[in-house]
Formats: C-alpha cells, sequence, structure tokens
C-alpha cells in the first residue's frame, strides 16, 4: 500500500478513514474485470471510504451493502455514495455482522493486512495514512484475514465467490491454503508491485528481520485472492 502526495507545501491533515489507495483500486480493477458485478447482490467488507462499494454500484450490480466497525467510516461511505449518485446500504459492522444479510453473490474485501511490529511505530507514520485500525493485522497479518477466509462458505450463495485484496507479507499461501479448506476454489488473479508507502516504510526493516519480506526490498506486491464456492 502507498500514498501518493502531489501537494507538498499543503499542512498533512489526520485522514479519518483509510483513502483510497493502489489496494484498493487493483480490487475495483479486479472485479470489473471478472464480470461479476452486473445484476448481482454484492457485499464489501471492511469498506473504510466506500470507494469499492460505490465502484460495485457504479457497475450494475442489483444490490449493494457495505460493511465496517468504524463509525466514521460508516458515515463516510454512506456520503460518498450520496455523491456518487448510487444506492448502497452501509452497516457498522465485520464479516459477523454481514453474514446476518447473507447469503451474496460476490464478497469483495480490502481488509487490514500489515503485520503489526512490536513496539508502537505509529508516531513514525504520517497521520495522512489514515487510523491505524485500518492498516494493523496482528504481528503476521492475518488477524482479520484468517476469520475472513474461514466466514467465507456463510457469506456466499451457491456458485458466489470472494475477492480478497492483501500484501504479500501477510502469507498470500495461507489465503489460498485457508479458503481451499473451506471447500471453496482459490487463486491469484492479479497482483500489482508499487512502492513502499508510509507504513511499509516504517516497518520495512523489522518486516525483512520477521521474515516477511525479502531482504532488501524496496517494493511490495499486492495481490488478489479469487474464491469461488461450490
Amino acid at each position: 500500500m502507498t500514498t501518493a502526495y502531489t501537494d507538498f507545501g499543503a499542512p498533512v491533515r489526520p485522514v479519518d478513514v483509510y483513502p483510497p489507495q493502489e489496494d484498493s483500486h487493483l480490487l475495483i480493477s479486479a472485479m470489473t474485470e471478472a464480470g461479476l458485478v452486473p445484476g448481482a447482490r454484492v457485499a464489501d467488507l471492511c469498506t473504510g471510504s466506500g470507494v469499492v462499494a460505490v465502484a460495485a454500484a457504479a457497475a450494475g450490480a442489483a444490490e449493494v451493502t457495505a460493511f465496517d466497525i468504524c463509525p466514521k467510516a460508516v458515515n463516510h461511505a454512506r456520503e460518498s455514495a450520496l455523491a456518487a449518485g448510487v444506492e448502497v446500504s452501509v452497516h457498522r459492522g465485520s464479516w459477523a455482522r454481514a453474514i446476518e444479510f447473507a447469503p451474496f453473490d460476490l464478497v469483495v474485501a480490502n481488509p487490514p493486512y500489515v503485520p503489526q511490529a512490536p513496539v508502537d511505530d505509529t508516531g513514525s507514520i504520517p497521520i495522512g495514512a489514515g487510523p491505524a485500525q485500518a492498516w494493523n493485522a496482528g504481528a503476521d497479518g492475518r488477524l482479520v484475514l484468517d476469520p475472513l477466509c474461514a466466514a467465507a462458505p456463510l457469506l456466499l450463495d451457491e456458485g458466489g465467490t470472494m475477492l480478497v485484496v492483501h500484501s504479500e507479507c501477510s502469507d498470500v499461501k495461507r489465503t489460498l491454503s485457508a479458503l481451499r479448506a473451506n471447500g471453496m476454489r482459490a487463486e491469484v488473479i492479479a497482483q500489482q508491485l508499487i512502492p513502499f508507502g508510509p507504513v511499509m516504510s516504517a516497518r520495512a526493516r523489522w518486516l525483512m528481520q520477521a521474515g516477511l519480506l525479502a531482504p532488501g526490498s524496496r517494493v511490495e506486491r499486492l495481490i488478489v485472492v479469487r474464491a469461488d464456492a461450490p
């Protein structure tokens, strides 16, 4: 994940929700190119700014429901949908809340996935990167990914699909194995190399020491995993 700063003379202000970045756009691209949105009942988990949910609605989804545990994100996503002139129902909650509205034809998710260093490094990360809860995901980056993979069969209708984006440092093989263990067909359908953003830059040394990134890395690989229910 990375953030592009173009106005270097402007003061950096706190961001209340995770701002759309490369991972958001990679997920949107994979979602639209898969051709699964038109006429589908879609759920967007960890919606943040609501950018993916809005894109799904604009791409012809029959119904879009978005979820986030952060009340500021819920409000922001609702405002984004209103500004875009599309209909998106936004609820406060996680995949557990989404199960109440299931099954869905398509579930998309950009969850927190950055491994969290044992020493708090929040002070070294620019406030423009968004709130820490939007990227911190435990020591191995799997705090949200593991339960999300486990919940996939409960969220999807027969023949439904889940698309999840995360970084290579969160163990892509583990995501694939977890989804397959739940009876789903899973594969990587999109990937992108990007320069380290503010969070990865602050944690790069620790991630390499922990074996979560290759020594000397200056870029991270983002991936989108597709999982199809039987």
